[in-house]
């Protein structure tokens, strides 16, 4: 898809802009352009084709004109002109941290920096720290910065953000004069990737936290120190993870947790309401002329605003503030609404427990149902179970179920859907099952129509239930297939289908726009963890924010349903 490039050249043009010191309208247009169509599920192109994409707020005639141009001849004049304006290795700057486009444009400007190897030796030289605005703090934080983007791996999952921020919320605990610690950024809004963990923390003897924090055994290298804030890279168990510590009063917390959160967008949109309002609004808290009028909590925040609280999932300019003013925010689901996780594999296929211990497990979680979804015989890598072997593997389950109290184990099948669309097993053994989720395992770099065509046939068989992770996505390693998500969403609401939202953190396939999109079309969603072992059950979390993050209500999850009613609910399909 052609969203994710042009994306970035609308962001590169705004960076430009911004380094030469151009119109700051024009500026603040390109990247709301640029997030819109990041935000896009749809291909850019079939958008544009329909006229839908005219039709989309934010995008207006002369980036409709710009996104046509790239379409007809794969490139932006306006873009190419731009660049021509700058040495390209300009750009290079803005990947590292601290370094921004205004800083970028000082030493460009000041310095005749055009590079990350120049702005090495402008340090080096001491230039840096001697050019206003700038000093030996922040040139140093740019040195580390440099040097942390030399050797990191870039942004990091979910999973691998939250263990970094509860290392360091745990230590910070144990510090005495420590009233409140809260984590913020895109972790707290529950992004896929996180660049780097934002901690706040309430204490009055800021310095000294901030002390504490960067002599943890766990730093690896203090990145900056200061009497309120302290970057470091700290060492957790999985990998290196950039930390930024915040120290706060204890009444501006609230205005520095809705700050720090973000996202940019989002705040943008409340600062323009506040200024309406003849407010100020920054992260000290809300103010009417001098006087403090809300801070110490989020919500007095956005209540002083005239909005309904909006809660961090949610936080990214995609209608929330709209829905705030109408009081229309949907009632978000949470891991209580959960009632079972109908995606679990035994090692029978390529887990490592059997069947009665995954049971015991999703017990103890308070589950009241778990689905067995072992792999097929295609899948030769992952152990897959040949007919034979599944039908012996439904007797165990009933057999078992007989036993269990408290829970229902029901039966089912990871089905591979194969090259030629066909499933891995006959409708006749995919008839002994309660629930089927079918997924495509190869083949995941075939051609637009090859994977897409796969998918909608799978949908087709009044057997298969669900559609589990639909792009095929693992984050970091592995791009997602190039599926036509509107036309499977479409054929969901037709088949009666469902569409998983995975919650392992390699994949939140669905992401969050597809979930938005698939919820919007009345499209039911399954949120399965793929658990392979009784600690995979615990991802369940990770797939309900993302699902809420695509404005996902309990009522438009399956598995927030009784067994019974699951069972009913997909008879409704089968002949």
């Amino acid at each position: 898809m052609k969203n994710a490039v042009l994306s970035k050249l609308f962001n590169q043009m705004a960076d430009v802009m911004e380094i030469l010191g151009e119109d700051r309208f024009r500026i603040s247009t390109y990247r709301k352009v640029a997030r819109i169509i990041a935000d896009i599920p749809d291909d850019i192109e079939t958008l544009l084709a329909t006229g839908q994409l005219a039709k989309i707020p934010g995008i207006g005639k002369s980036s409709l004109a710009k996104i046509e141009e790239f379409v007809k001849a794969g490139t932006i004049t306006a873009h190419r002109q731009l660049l021509t304006k700058i040495p390209t290795t300009l750009l290079e700057l803005l990947t590292i941290p601290g370094m921004g486009p205004k800083g970028v444009k000082a030493v460009y400007e000041k310095l005749k920096v055009t590079s990350i190897a120049e702005l090495k030796g402008v340090i080096e030289a001491g230039s840096l720290a001697a050019l206003p605005g700038f000093g030996d703090k922040k040139a140093s934080a740019i040195a580390k910065g440099i040097k942390f983007l030399e050797t990191s791996t870039g942004r990091i999952r979910l999973d691998q953000a939250l263990e970094a921020a509860d290392m360091v919320s745990e230590f910070l605990q144990e510090l005495s004069g420590i009233k409140k610690i809260q984590t913020a950024g895109s972790l707290r809004r529950c992004a896929e990737t996180i660049g780097d963990v934002d901690i706040l923390v309430a204490a009055a003897k800021g310095k000294q936290v901030i002390q504490a924090f960067t002599d943890a055994q766990f730093v690896q290298e203090v990145l900056a120190a200061g009497p309120t804030k302290g970057s470091a890279i700290i060492q957790t168990a999985t990998s290196p993870v950039h930390v930024d510590v915040r120290v706060v009063s204890g009444k501006s917390f609230g205005a520095a947790a809705q700050y720090f959160t973000g996202s940019k967008q989002h705040n943008v949109h409340l600062r323009e309401i506040a200024v309406k309002n003849k407010l100020k609004l920054n992260e000290y808290g809300l103010f009417k002329g001098d006087e403090m009028i809300a801070g110490r909590v989020e919500e007095e925040i956005y209540q002083k605003l005239g909005l309904d609280y909006i809660q961090p999932l949610l936080r990214e300019d995609r209608g929330e503030i709209e829905a705030a003013k109408t009081h229309s925010l949907p009632e978000l689901i949470q891991p209580k609404d959960i009632k079972g996780d109908l995606h679990v594999h035994t090692n029978a296929s390529d887990g490592n427990c059997d069947i009665s211990e995954i049971a015991w497990a999703a017990k103890q979680a308070g589950y009241k149902y778990i689905c067995i979804t072992d792999h097929s015989k295609s899948s030769a890598i992952a152990n897959g179970l040949s007919a034979k072997r599944l039908a012996e593997q439904i007797k165990t389950i009933r057999k078992l179920n007989e036993q269990l109290k408290g829970l229902t184990i029901l039966a089912g099948t990871e089905v591979d859907i194969l090259a030629d669309s066909s499933l891995d097993f006959d409708n006749k053994l995919l008839a002994e099952l309660d629930f089927v989720i079918a997924a495509i395992h190869s083949g995941l770099a075939g051609s637009r129509e090859k994977v897409t065509t796969r998918t909608l046939k799978a949908m087709d068989n009044p057997y298969v239930n669900c559609i589990a992770h639909p792009t095929g996505r693992l984050i970091g390693q592995r791009e997602p297939m190039d599926i036509d998500m509107a036309a499977v969403i479409k054929h969901a609401v037709q088949t009666h289908t469902a569409l998983e939202v995975n919650a392992n953190p390699w994949r939140l396939d669905l992401k969050d726009n597809h979930c938005r999109m698939a919820i919007e079309a009345q499209v039911m969603l399954v949120i399965g963890t793929d658990a392979h072992s009784t600690a995979g059950l615990g991802l369940m979390g990770f797939g309900v924010a993302t699902a809420a993050r695509g404005w996902a209500t309990k009522a438009n999850v399956l598995n927030t349903r009784s067994a019974a009613k699951i069972k009913t609910w997909t008879k409704s399909k089968r002949p």
